[in-house]
């Protein structure tokens, strides 16, 4: 299958995620997987890389990486399209939630959230666009949060980085829509995935789960080419009422 007719049919042949060994990443990857795309994922945990990895089987490619530093992000897609032949998808889902008061949050804290949620999905974004290129387009999926317009207490550093990747995300688009690459971000709300502390996979029901998030970002990747859900906000159906 050609590059250009794996696009048309939502069929992308590679693809890497980052932060892809547990929670939404793990199953965007094994979303992807079940195309027949090949995957590579990312994370800094080498024994969760090493579980994901054997779970979803196939060509998947675990490479330990730090998104924050900027030559681990470019090293991590140049691995992944040297092992693939190319590149069709970027999937920037690593995060970090640390929650704190602001005149509790150390400076150290403050720049792992920022430079794992925003910088991070710079240079891993930086570092695919030349391959996207060649390929003759493809995607750049960025997995946002409501939180980017919803500020809370205690979550200062967290709102400001999703808030800044919506809008690095909004520009990317612009820059790229002519070269077949298409770019968008997705929102969710609430899902059970244990992240930053606050609550384990499966304790709350109404809850997102990750598989919603992943089949949004397949119907992303199918959807037709003439037009581009550049933003998609997506919200657990029946909270809690308050």
């Amino acid at each position: 299958m050609t590059p250009t007719a794996a696009r048309a049919t939502g069929a992308p042949r590679a693809a890497l995620v980052t932060g892809g060994s547990r929670g939404i990443g793990f199953a965007i990857a094994q979303a992807l997987t079940a195309s027949g795309a090949s995957v590579a994922i990312t994370g800094r945990d080498e024994r969760a890389l090493e579980t994901a990895r054997q779970t979803l089987g196939g060509q998947t490619l675990a490479l330990h990486a730090d998104v924050r530093n900027d030559s681990e992000a470019a090293r991590a897609v140049e691995d992944t399209a040297a092992r693939f032949g190319g590149l069709d998808v970027l999937v920037n889902n690593a995060g970090v939630g640390l929650f704190s008061p602001i005149a509790d949050m150390t400076p150290a804290d403050w720049r792992q959230v920022l430079e794992t949620n925003l910088s991070g999905v710079f240079y891993c974004s930086h570092a695919a666009i030349p391959h996207l290129r060649r390929r003759g387009g493809g995607w750049i999926i960025n997995i946002s949060s409501l939180a980017s317009a919803n500020a809370f207490p205690n979550g200062a550093a967290y709102c400001a980085s999703k808030a800044g990747l919506n809008a690095f995300s909004e520009a990317l688009m612009q820059e790229v829509r002519h070269d077949n690459i298409r770019v968008s971000y997705v929102m969710p709300g609430s899902v059970s995935t244990g992240f930053g502390g606050r609550g384990d996979q499966g304790q709350a029901d109404w809850k997102l789960a990750p598989e919603d998030v992943a089949r949004t970002v397949m119907d992303l990747i199918a959807h037709p080419s003439r037009s581009l859900p550049s933003r998609v906000e997506l919200r657990p159906s029946r909270p809690p009422k308050k």
